[in-house]
């Protein structure tokens, strides 16, 4: 028998035959997609028609006619599978958790309006899904404007439609995070382990916001920082703990400023909503890497650790990144294990994804 064949070295002493360890994936957290139906039921809302205004208005016309100029780039890496998989191959990404673009929320919508708007959504997501189960977890949208059937529509998305969480924004029609009308949807997310990803829509700073696409710049990050703070000083942390609460554009500002909350925490009464200071908080939110530079990434780490910390590229609009492992590979001081969870680690538990 030749050496080495069927386990058994030439000199006739068994080999235990290891099989190759599997390459952990890499995950990004944050790859939006459009979904065509709800744009085709959209159209002619004239509710749809308000909000592209008060868009206009709170972004300026110069950031709004660039952004339709980078529209007809934009479309086939939103819609057209294909393409955004040739991407996460040049990307090197395995798998994406794909969330619909937050214009896609269309949380003024009425009861029955918002419940055609979250079946197409969810049902594009899961059959996108479906049909590259390697490729692709799907992240669902609710109507959050309506709490109870957000619950309903959450449980159905991950029990029925096997989608592994669900992307909300940072405020919903002015109704902030910590309101007691969504206990009941941090309840069940909290119940199903679903995974929450915070992406905001805007920014409620408004027109001072318009010029040089401040809105998104600044704005975007500043909704992320209201919102988490709300979460936090609102109590929804402390009666949630099993929650998995992933932010957005790394968190925003809080997880670099955070010591001036911990200090109005120690000083100002009705700061002291919570047993523990603000700060210890961060370790129960995980934050995407969504801030462009090394030593940025490498910051943000030092504030949350590297447990909390996953890959997400925005793909595919300009303001994300072509190439997030890249920052990933060039942060200092990281163990490989530290790097592998930031690659894909800690999101593939949290999606659960094999």
């Amino acid at each position: 028998m030749p050496g080495g064949a069927c386990g058994f070295a030439s000199t006739g002493t068994a080999v235990e035959r290891v099989a190759p360890m599997p390459r952990q994936p890499t995950v990004d957290v944050h790859a939006h997609v459009l979904v065509p139906a709800v744009e085709t039921l959209m159209q002619q809302h004239e509710g749809r028609a308000r909000e592209i205004a008060r868009q206009v208005e709170h972004m300026g016309q110069a950031s709004v006619r660039h952004h339709l100029s980078l529209m007809p780039a934009y479309l086939p890496k939103l819609t057209d599978p294909e393409v955004r998989l040739r991407d996460m191959d040049v990307m090197g990404i395995d798998v994406q958790a794909v969330s619909v673009s937050p214009t896609q929320y269309y949380y003024w919508a009425d009861r029955e309006l918002a419940g055609q708007i979250v079946r197409l959504a969810n049902g594009h997501l899961a059959a996108l899904s479906a049909a590259h189960p390697r490729r692709f977890v799907g992240l669902a949208t609710v109507a959050l404007q309506h709490p109870d059937l957000a619950v309903e529509q959450l449980s159905h998305a991950m029990r029925t439609l096997g989608l592994r969480g669900v992307q909300i924004s940072t405020a919903i029609e002015g109704v902030e995070l910590a309101d007691p009308a969504l206990e009941p949807f941090w309840e069940r997310a909290q119940e199903l382990g679903a995974f929450v990803f915070i992406h905001p829509l805007g920014c409620s700073l408004a027109t001072r916001l318009a010029p040089w696409y401040l809105s998104n710049l600044i704005g975007q990050p500043i909704e992320t920082t209201i919102a988490l703070s709300h979460l936090i000083f609102g109590g929804v942390l402390a009666r949630y703990p099993r929650l998995t609460v992933c932010a957005a554009h790394g968190g925003g500002y809080l997880p670099f400023y955070v010591w001036r909350s911990d200090h109005g925490h120690a000083v100002r009464p009705e700061s002291r909503t919570m047993q523990h200071p603000p700060s210890a908080y961060l370790r129960r939110l995980w934050f995407d890497s969504l801030v462009y530079t090394p030593d940025g990434l490498r910051h943000l780490i030092e504030q949350v650790g590297a447990s909390q910390v996953v890959v997400g590229s925005d793909y595919p609009f300009d303001m994300g990144m072509d190439d997030p492992l890249a920052v990933v590979a060039a942060v200092a001081g990281l163990s490989d294990e530290e790097r592998g969870a930031i690659r894909g680690g800690t999101a593939a538990r949290l999606l659960g994804i094999a």
